[in-house]
């Protein structure tokens, strides 16, 4: 906990001066960890969205920032304090044979950080076939809400559309990340999906007006 603590407090003390970009040589916190992260996101948010908001369907506005907004956002609190504090002592005590210092540092292969620190703890084998089940399960429950939204919205917005239909799209989001990972690796994956965000970024402005302009009219009607 004391990790967790630190490391939050280091992030929101730090955040805003590392995210500068006037004034300093090492701009590599603002590129990789705000500007293309939030894109990354941003990327997401299209499926994301839609797929949040017909589980939410008849939720309170409370419930939903609750459920959607901060548990999740305290369960990644603990996680990167966790296990990112757990890489760290890693790499402090042993600088020269840490596979955290070879996987992220030398190599940079961040796929693997998390096996290399989990390598350094008590039933590796076991922490290691558990996280793989736990990101397999991420990337089949993201693809199949991605599908369904891609779906829905090729259907005209109806929730029942063919079953063939949603495997195809499906299948082509596989083999489209398949291609991407075999031509240029997990950057030109990351690359691609950063680009697509971009011009959805000036959509999600919209949304946000969008949705204050509604909640102002709703909370119009509630006062007469």
């Amino acid at each position: 906990m004391t990790g967790f603590w630190s490391g939050l407090t280091t992030y929101v003390t730090d955040f805003i001066p590392l995210s500068a970009p006037f004034g300093r040589d090492d701009d590599a916190y603002r590129q990789s960890w705000t500007i293309f992260y939030w894109a990354w996101w941003i990327s997401w948010a299209p499926f994301v969205g839609m797929f949040i908001a017909r589980v939410s369907r008849g939720r309170t506005v409370r419930e939903f920032i609750l459920c959607v907004l901060l548990v999740p956002s305290l369960f990644i609190f603990i996680w990167m304090g966790v296990f990112g504090s757990t890489a760290l002592e890693q790499l402090y005590a042993d600088p020269a044979g840490s596979l955290v210092k070879e996987y992220v540092i030398d190599n940079y292969r961040p796929e693997l950080s998390l096996f290399g620190m989990l390598n350094e703890l008590p039933l590796t084998g076991l922490m290691s076939t558990l996280s793989i089940v736990l990101a397999l399960i991420f990337f089949v429950t993201s693809s199949d809400s991605g599908s369904l939204v891609i779906d829905t919205i090729t259907a005209g917005g109806k929730i029942d559309a063919p079953r063939p239909q949603r495997m195809f799209w499906a299948i082509v989001e596989g083999l489209i990340a398949i291609v991407l990972l075999i031509g240029g690796g997990l950057t030109a994956l990351q690359a691609g999906v950063t680009a697509t965000a971009i011009p959805f970024s000036i959509v999600m402005l919209l949304m946000c007006y969008s949705i204050i302009k509604a909640l102002n009219g709703e909370l119009r009607l509630i006062r007469k």
